[in-house]
């Protein structure tokens, strides 16, 4: 039974980090794939403090995994799985909103950018 028990709360911490906006948001601007901090920045239009923080609930409950090339910090959906709950949802609601992902987004140019893109040409000479 302890198991059992184990699972249904692993379950539940899942919804319960699904259950604000942001999180969401921020789910579907990773949908097309890996971005930066910066990138989600644009996106969402909030500040990085409160981005960083809802990123952190969704990477302790497993859903998305980063990682860090020279001073940038880059996630990833790490459970392909919740875009489908996230599909499932939407269509619960009736609701056409349109994914945020990368495609909309304009290219990242921001300073972080250009600082990752020097180290990386740097480092191939």
């Amino acid at each position: 039974m302890r198991s059992r028990e184990t699972t249904f709360i692993s379950e539940a911490l899942i919804f319960k980090a699904l259950m604000h906006p942001t999180r969401i948001a921020l789910l579907e601007a990773l949908r097309e794939g890996e971005q930066c901090v910066c990138r989600l920045e644009e996106a969402l239009a909030m500040p990085q403090a409160y981005i960083s923080q809802q990123l952190a609930v969704l990477r302790r409950v497993g859903l998305i995994a980063d990682h860090r090339r020279g001073v940038n910090i880059f996630y990833r959906i790490a459970k392909p799985e919740v875009l489908q709950m996230i599909d499932l949802a939407r269509t619960m609601v009736n609701s056409d909103a349109h994914s945020i992902g990368a495609g909309t987004l304009s290219a990242c140019t921001c300073a972080r950018r250009a600082d990752r893109t020097s180290t990386v040409l740097d480092s191939t000479d």
